[in-house]
């Protein structure tokens, strides 16, 4: 069975940092691609070229206020195209308590230009720059405790 995987992205000193928290799911995702610069163990520094996502805020951390299915249902068709698109990995989850998101990276085969309009409001398509992460995956759910603690490894690592 494959891993998705849930990325949290926290920026520090020019370099972000990428915690991912891992729950199982069916084999078969596309994910995003990324070249490893530097590898320790757990502890992974990447990068990243620039991404194409569909995104929506999201008002609480753990997720549970509909997000995901707004995006589920873009990706199954509530768009302007009604156009299908594959799910894949990871999903993206970032900012601060005042103003959280979540995304999902859309397929490498698909453009900026060419992704269908959401017909949901609360959603938007925008292109991530490319970038260098340092990535820590960890088990577990996501957490306050589980994500202070991991982005503490990985502060300390770098």
């Amino acid at each position: 069975m494959k891993r998705m995987w849930l990325w949290i992205f926290i920026a520090v000193g020019g370099v972000g940092l990428l915690v991912a928290g891992c729950q199982a799911t069916r084999a078969g995702y596309e994910s995003a691609p990324y070249k490893v610069v530097r590898s320790d163990g757990k502890f992974e520094l990447r990068d990243y070229p620039a991404l194409t996502v569909v995104e929506t805020p999201m008002a609480n951390p753990n997720g549970s206020d509909g997000g995901f299915m707004r995006l589920f249902r873009f990706i199954t068709g509530a768009n302007e195209g009604k156009q299908k698109i594959a799910m894949t990995t990871p999903v993206f989850m970032s900012g601060s308590a005042t103003n959280l998101t979540m995304a999902f990276v859309l397929p490498a085969k698909i453009n900026t230009a060419a992704v269908p309009k959401p017909v949901d409001g609360a959603l938007t398509v925008r292109e991530l720059p490319a970038g260098r992460f340092a990535v820590l995956r960890y088990s577990g759910g996501r957490n306050a405790k589980n994500e202070s603690e991991t982005v503490a490894r990985l502060q300390s690592w770098l």
